[in-house]
């Protein structure tokens, strides 16, 4: 974005960070909500802890600079910083509750993030840094490295330092981080994590705003479902599909492993209790820093899964709609029929083909016959020594229509519905056309499901022979219940 004069302008009288710096009590607003959002990482609060809070801060306030400077109470100033010309705080209410709560918006988190490096640090680490920018160079550089010679001498290279950095400590020689070094680093693993959340709140942010335009559009929509659903999932795809949208996933799978979770709170652990960094007083939720970062992505999974909800609730009621339509047309057919019952019309009503009877006689009927039993003779079976082809014994398709419910529970444990294309794409087929029709029955089964009609999907499986097949099916979309 060019910093030019109209842009800045623009953004001086309609961003909410930059209103919030400019606002008369900007020290008030920054410091409170950075104090009760921020420093413990509290994802949203409800009214009546906000405003206890915020009264204690006035209180003390108002001790140091009199009883003028902040004149409002605690519960106007919260209202008037929720109110769209600010933005500074969402005030929402969760489902299942009528108090309401108050979050950051992600506009606060800017300004307030830019707050905190306005202070001067005792201590600045590059080195750290330098080396994250050489790492990242490196993975940019392999990873989009299409010549496999150049990947295999990479490869040996690094196996090569690795065997020499493997030498120096079996001789003695094992080099260590010094103080300095490890304080670079744990100063730069702080800064990132605090952008980490910070970024939450944002993807939180951009999904919530497109749920609140489905509200809208549904509300004011006229038109054919299909229509509608086309243009919702193509908008929720395009977020999905975003660069912000697959990295987000991509942190959502690598964090869900339990092994990894297992990992870092291992690495923490070691790492808070050495020395160096004890002596910088770091804070003792650090220890369950990823756990936050799990309670932030189920904020942003929720969001998503409220947006597929309204979409159900809203093919909910226009079946309902369809169904009382065809009832209202049903009923104004009795009410004609009751109200012509005494007039019969003139002429022909209606003709009927073939109304003469039928005449079956009976003697044409078959006679019964007793069944005739058949005898079977008590003898041993002989073992013979006929050469017999058994391949076709051993050629029987079996499909597990247990592991194929399992590979649909297993992709929806990360997300709220998904296509069953992209449920045989994960897991391709391996019997062919038997095992998409198991699919297909698990998909009619499935307690939440719903088919868009206007969407086609293609799914492809080889066969033993080593065809190609293609099927072209509606896009059904399997829902987590």
């Amino acid at each position: 974005m060019p910093l030019d004069y109209a842009t800045l302008e623009l953004l001086r009288q309609n961003h909410p960070a930059w209103r919030l710096l400019r606002a008369q009590h900007a020290p008030l607003v920054a410091g409170f909500l950075h104090r009760v959002f921020i420093g413990p990482n509290v994802r949203n609060l409800s009214q009546a802890d906000l405003v206890e809070a915020l009264e204690d801060e006035l209180f003390a306030l108002r001790e140091q600079l009199g009883a003028e400077a902040f004149p409002g109470t605690a519960q106007s100033y919260l209202n008037d910083w929720a109110e769209n010309d600010k933005g500074w705080l969402r005030k929402f209410y969760p489902p299942g509750t009528d108090e309401p709560h108050f979050d950051l918006t992600p506009a606060t988190e800017k300004a307030l993030a830019w707050l905190e490096n306005l202070s001067e640090r005792a201590f600045v680490g590059t080195e750290s840094r330098l080396l994250t920018l050489f790492a990242l160079l490196r993975q940019m550089s392999e990873g989009s490295q299409t010549d496999p010679q150049v990947r295999i001498a990479e490869l040996h290279k690094r196996r090569s330092d690795i065997d020499t950095e493997i030498a120096r400590i079996l001789a003695g020689d094992m080099p260590l981080l010094d103080d300095t070094a490890l304080k670079d680093r744990f100063q730069q693993f702080l800064q990132l994590a605090r952008e980490l959340l910070a970024d939450f709140r944002e993807v939180e942010h951009n999904f919530r705003t497109l749920d609140r335009r489905v509200r809208e559009r549904i509300a004011l929509w006229e038109g054919t479902k299909g229509a509608l659903l086309e243009e919702i999932m193509g908008e929720r795809d395009a977020i999905a599909d975003s660069d912000q949208g697959k990295s987000f996933q991509a942190f959502w799978d690598f964090l869900m492993s339990q092994s990894r979770q297992e990992e870092l709170s291992r690495l923490l652990e070691q790492v808070l209790s050495l020395p160096p960094i004890a002596a910088m007083h770091p804070e003792t939720r650090l220890l369950r820093v990823h756990y936050d970062w799990l309670e932030a992505g189920e904020y942003t999974q929720r969001t998503v899964a409220r947006l597929s909800e309204q979409l159900r609730r809203f093919l909910d009621d226009q079946a309902w709609l369809e169904n009382r339509r065809i009832m209202d047309i049903l009923h104004g057919i009795e009410n004609h029929a009751l109200a012509l019952r005494e007039q019969y019309p003139s002429g022909h009503v209606m003709l009927l083909r073939e109304t003469s009877a039928t005449i079956d006689l009976p003697l044409e009927r078959p006679l019964y016959r007793t069944p005739r039993k058949p005898l079977i003779a008590d003898m041993v079976p002989r073992e013979g020594d006929t050469d017999v082809d058994t391949t076709a014994l051993y050629a029987q398709v079996v499909v597990d229509r247990t592991e194929l419910t399992r590979n649909i529970r297993q992709e929806l444990q990360n997300r709220s519905q998904i296509s069953l294309a992209e449920v045989v794409a994960r897991h391709p087929l391996r019997h062919g056309l038997v095992e998409l029709v198991a699919y297909l029955q698990l998909a009619g089964e499935w307690p939440g499901t719903a088919v868009d009609d206007e969407v086609r999907e293609q799914i492809h499986w080889l066969t033993n022979e080593g065809i190609m097949r293609r099927a072209t099916l509606p896009r059904i979309l399997l829902l987590r219940t």
